[in-house]
C-alpha cells in the first residue's frame, strides 16, 4: 500500500508578526519520507526530520511518523504563499496549502499631510496615505463630528486620500481626522489641524446703550480673527480703558476704579465687554471697541447715553370694603341738642334683601367743627356739634 493524504492542508492567516502553523497528515507512510517545500521560490524547507532552510524562524515537529507541522514564527509579509508537503514516491505525491499574511492599516506619515496655515480664500489640499493588507480604505472627516462644507455641500465624510477644498472659509477651521481601515483590526487615524487666516472682523448687537446715574452697566463687542487679535477699548477722546483693581466706591465716596473690560474666546470668536461701576455724569459718551492682528485692523464704537432714573411709586392704603344687606337709618337729631353720636345710634329697621348685593364703603373719620362767634366760647343758638366716627358714620350705598 502506498502513503496516501488522509485531509488537504488547510489554508492559514495570520496577522504579520504572529505564528503559523501548517499541518500535513499522511497515512501508510512507511519507508518514505516527508519534505515540505516553498512553491513560489521552489527553496526545500525540510525533509523528513531535518530542517533545510536557513530561516531561523522555521521549524518542524511530527507525531508519529503521521502528522507533519511546519512552523513559521513572527511571520513577515514575504512569507505569504504557497507551500507544498509531499512525499518521495514514483510518481511524487502532494498537498498544498496557502499561507495568507494580512496586516493592519498604517499611515505613511512621509506622504501624510501635516497641520496646515492657509489665507482664507485659497485652495487647499489635505492628503493622507496608508499601507496594509489588504489594501485599506482611506476617508476624511471633522474631529468635532460637524459636516465639511465640500464642493458646496454639507457632508460628513470625504472618501479617498486626498481631501480639496476650494475657495477655504474660516468655517473649515478645525480639526480632521484621516482614517485607514481594511477590516483587520486595528484602524488607524491621523490628525491634521487646519487653521485659516484672516484679519479682524466686528459686530455690535446694540449701538446706543442708556443708563441713569448710579447704575452699572455693560457694552458688548463680538469679533472673529485669526491670528488671535488684540483686543481693547478706548473713550471717545482717545484713551486707553485699563481694567483691574477694587469695585469704585459708592457716589461721592472717593476714587476708584470704575471700569472692567474682559473677554471670552472660542475659536476664532471672542467677545469683548465693558463692564462701567456706578455711572456717573462724565460716564456718557462713546465708547470704541478695537480689535488687531497681523493682517489688519478694525474698531465699532457704543454710544452710552444717560436716561431718567425710575420712579419709585408712593404705597397706598386701601380701605377694605364691607357688605351690608339692607337699609340702615341714622337717628334724628332734634333741634337744640349738643351731643355726640355713638356707634348705637344707627338702628337698622329695615328687613334684610337677600337677593341685593350692593357694596357700602365706610367714609374715614369725619370732624365737623362749626364756626364759633367771635368773642364767645359757645356756638351760636340753634348750631349742633357732632362727632362722626367711622362706625357711626352713616353708610353710603354705591352706586345710589
Amino acid at each position: 500500500m502506498f502513503p496516501k493524504f488522509t485531509d488537504p492542508i488547510q489554508n492559514v492567516t495570520a496577522n504579520v508578526g504572529k505564528d503559523a502553523l501548517l499541518g500535513c497528515v499522511v497515512d501508510n507512510l512507511g519507508q518514505y519520507k516527508v519534505a515540505w517545500v516553498r512553491v513560489d521560490t521552489q527553496t526545500i524547507l525540510s525533509i523528513h526530520h531535518t530542517v533545510i532552510t536557513q530561516n531561523p524562524r522555521i521549524s518542524l515537529t511530527h507525531n508519529d511518523a503521521r502528522s507533519w507541522y511546519l512552523h513559521i514564527k513572527d511571520v513577515h509579509e514575504t512569507d505569504r504563499g504557497w507551500y507544498m508537503c509531499q512525499v518521495n514516491t514514483d510518481p511524487m505525491r502532494s498537498r498544498q496549502g496557502y499561507l495568507q499574511v494580512v496586516m493592519p492599516p498604517t499611515i505613511v506619515d512621509k506622504d501624510t499631510s501635516t497641520d496646515m496655515v492657509v489665507r482664507e480664500s485659497s485652495n487647499v489640499s489635505l492628503t493622507c496615505k496608508a499601507y496594509g493588507y489588504p489594501e485599506p480604505f482611506v476617508m476624511w472627516r471633522r474631529e468635532d463630528g460637524e459636516d465639511i462644507s465640500y464642493n458646496g455641500l454639507p457632508v460628513n465624510v470625504v472618501d479617498g486620500e486626498t481631501l480639496h477644498i476650494t475657495k477655504v472659509s474660516r468655517l473649515h477651521m478645525g480639526a480632521y481626522l484621516c482614517i485607514a481601515s481594511n477590516q483587520i483590526p486595528p484602524s488607524i487615524s491621523k490628525r491634521v489641524f487646519l487653521r485659516v487666516q484672516f484679519p479682524p472682523m466686528l459686530s455690535i448687537p446694540n449701538q446706543l446703550e442708556g443708563a441713569y446715574i448710579g447704575q452699572d452697566v455693560k457694552l458688548t463687542c463680538h469679533t472673529e480673527a485669526y491670528p488671535h487679535s488684540i483686543n481693547y477699548w478706548t473713550t471717545e477722546r482717545g484713551d486707553m480703558i485699563v481694567s483691574g483693581g477694587p469695585p469704585p466706591p459708592p457716589v461721592g465716596g472717593g476714587a476708584g476704579n470704575k471700569f472692567e473690560a474682559v473677554s471670552t474666546d472660542n475659536g476664532y470668536n471672542k467677545v469683548m465687554a465693558l463692564k462701567i461701576r456706578n455711572v456717573g455724569p462724565d460716564d456718557f459718551g462713546s465708547y470704541k471697541c478695537v480689535a488687531k492682528n497681523s493682517l489688519g485692523e478694525t474698531d465699532g464704537v457704543i454710544r452710552l447715553d444717560e436716561i431718567p432714573a425710575p420712579l419709585t411709586s408712593p404705597s397706598t392704603t386701601m380701605l377694605p370694603k364691607k357688605k351690608h344687606r339692607g337699609r340702615v337709618k341714622p337717628l334724628k337729631m332734634e333741634r337744640g341738642q349738643n351731643s355726640v353720636l355713638a356707634a348705637d345710634s344707627y338702628i337698622d329697621d329695615t328687613t334684610v334683601d337677600e337677593s341685593a348685593d350692593d357694596d357700602y364703603t365706610l367714609a374715614p373719620h369725619v370732624e365737623v367743627q362749626p364756626p364759633v362767634a367771635q368773642g364767645s366760647g359757645a356756638p351760636p343758638r340753634g348750631v349742633h356739634v357732632g362727632v362722626l366716627s367711622a362706625a357711626a358714620v352713616v353708610v353710603v350705598l354705591a352706586g345710589r
